[in-house]
């Protein structure tokens, strides 16, 4: 049997300080910073506070420091066995931004008004996501920097292949000042739509393999959990040294195995077209 003496103050100490970190991402924080600021600190000051208190039940019930520290990355890195299905959703969520901001500033271009008006006059019908950018992009011009440039600086700000296609058709008509603009913004909102459609169904079909990735995991972690609490002679050769070295290799296994089913699942970006300093 394990003795549980020298562990109880390291449970106690973990519980604790996992508790309280929680109660400090649930009611503290004030005053709040910015909201992406405050964001970040929540999910990290709460993922903390779960990875602790993971950790303390681990080395409670089991007394094994490996499986303690692999709760503790599994808590890290829940949301990435999800195969990336929020960054995902947000990415489509820009695309269908954008494809609107482009309808609207090629119906803006048709009343006759220049890129250097349609672009300001564009702000209140585009997608909250794009205010932001789409502000300090006008904030740019009214500091007399050159449109070119701060379309460029717009198009880095946004980081997207789709938004590339549409941020280099403008830096070409305000260098070239052509006509035809609003034909090609419209043939690019059409084929923005046209990819979030297809993004669409690929996101359908992958989600049923997210759904197993999570299934497997949460088998696999139930499993050993009843093994521990009901069998716990059949697992009482990890106890040693060389047990916890052999858990430490199957914990490996098990990570490799997760982490290649999350690339089987996310959606690789495509190249942009304009990286920093191509657009100047």
């Amino acid at each position: 049997m394990l003795t549980f003496d020298p562990l109880a103050l390291l449970s106690g100490a973990l519980a604790g300080g996992g508790l309280f970190l929680l109660f400090l991402s649930l009611y503290g924080l004030r005053p709040r910073p910015s909201q992406p600021k405050r964001r970040l600190i929540q999910v990290l000051t709460t993922r903390v506070a779960v990875a602790g208190i993971a950790a303390a039940l681990v080395m409670v019930v089991t007394g094994w420091v490996v499986v303690a520290v692999g709760a503790v990355l599994l808590v890290f890195a829940w949301r990435g066995l999800s195969g990336g299905a929020a960054e995902e959703r947000a990415a489509m969520r820009r695309l269908e931004g954008l494809a609107a901001w482009t309808e609207s500033l090629r119906d803006t271009i048709a009343g006759a008004a220049g890129l250097e008006q349609a672009i300001p006059s564009s702000i209140r019908a585009a997608a909250p996501m794009l205010r932001p950018h789409l502000r300090a992009l006008v904030d740019r011009l009214h500091t007399r920097m050159a449109l070119p440039d701060a379309l460029g600086l717009f198009a880095d700000e946004l980081d997207d292949p789709s938004a590339d296609l549409v941020v280099a058709a403008l830096i070409l008509n305000s260098r070239l000042r052509g006509p035809g603009l609003r034909d090609v913004l419209g043939a690019l909102a059409v084929s923005a739509r046209e990819e979030l459609d297809m993004r669409r169904r690929v996101e359908a079909e992958r989600r049923a393999t997210r759904r197993s990735v999570q299934i497997v995991v949460i088998t696999a972690l139930v499993f050993a959990g009843l093994l521990v609490v009901f069998n716990p002679s059949y697992v009482g050769e990890y106890d040693s040294y060389l047990g916890q070295a052999v858990l430490v290799v199957v914990a490996g296994l098990f990570g490799a195995g997760f982490a290649w089913m999350r690339r089987l699942a996310r959606f690789d970006k495509p190249t942009r077209l304009l990286m920093g300093g191509d657009h100047g």
